[in-house]
């Protein structure tokens, strides 16, 4: 009979190796030691080190850290694709960001992943009717993390919060797939809008740092939004856009912007 955790490595990789890298670090760093075992190697499944984590990041006096863990844990069992994304999630980070550089790394210390995969529970918990608990965990997110992602929002995997601070994410937004998301960016409203008001990022975008999309407008797929730009109309697919309010640059950003994570602009361009 093959070993459980030869299984485990056939049929998840990322957790395989996350448990290889936190064995390792804790022979590296022994103060850290009794910290890693508790947070990941003490665990079966990435869910469980997901939720013992997280739960110990958000609870407090309010909600105590097993309560927290427990939702969380009734999250993830019903929906097994908040841990697919979770995967995906932990993936985005590792390979395009050249400060990260291992999956643990990114799963203990990274404030990005921490606050994604805390939202994923929150729009869990949006989409079961528990919409009092969902906005009270928005609000613990946001005084954890410095990240306020409405629960309602549709948000997809292979996702990048870098850095993170600062990011804001209305109610009607949708985000899909492998979109990286840099420190102060917001999808916002314009401030006059009632229902549908959010922005749409299709799959691929880059929102480099500061970057504001105001509004029910459109970022075409594999797009770049430049550092600080305002952008108040829809931008088509494969297209850069810079400035206050943003303008076309060219419609020449490369195969996949948000994976390259190239964020030099060409000012002779257009």
């Amino acid at each position: 009979m093959a070993n459980p955790r030869e299984r485990v490595s056939t049929v998840d990789p990322i957790w395989t190796a996350l448990r290889e890298q936190a064995e390792a670090m804790a022979g590296r760093e022994p103060t850290l030691a009794g910290f890693v075992h508790a947070t990941i190697l003490q665990h079966d499944r990435l869910e469980q080190a997901l939720s013992y984590h997280l739960a110990h990041k958000l609870g407090g006096d309010d909600l105590s850290p097993l309560a927290i863990r427990e939702m969380f844990d009734d999250a993830l069992s019903d929906d097994p694709g908040i841990g697919e994304a979770l995967r995906a999630d932990l993936s985005a980070v590792f390979e395009r960001d050249p400060a990260c550089h291992s999956y643990v790394d990114a799963f203990l210390f990274y404030k990005g992943v921490h606050a994604l995969e805390s939202w994923r529970i929150s729009h869990w918990l949006w989409n079961q009717g528990r919409k009092a608990m969902a906005l009270f965990l928005q609000s613990r997110i946001s005084q954890l993390f410095a990240v306020d992602v409405h629960p309602a929002a549709r948000i997809g995997r292979g996702i990048m919060f870098d850095h993170a601070t600062g990011i804001v994410i209305g109610e009607t937004a949708v985000v899909e797939d492998d979109v990286s998301i840099m420190q102060d960016v917001t999808l916002g409203g314009t401030g006059k809008e009632s229902g549908d008001r959010h922005p749409k990022i299709r799959r691929g975008v880059l929102l480099s740092l500061g970057a504001k999309v105001l509004g029910n407008i459109e970022i075409g797929e594999y797009s770049r939004i430049g550092a600080g730009s305002v952008v108040l109309k829809a931008i088509p697919p494969r297209c850069t856009a810079v400035g206050v309010p943003a303008k076309l640059v060219n419609c020449e950003c490369g195969e996949r912007p948000s994976q390259m994570m190239d964020h030099y602009i060409d000012d002779n361009t257009g």
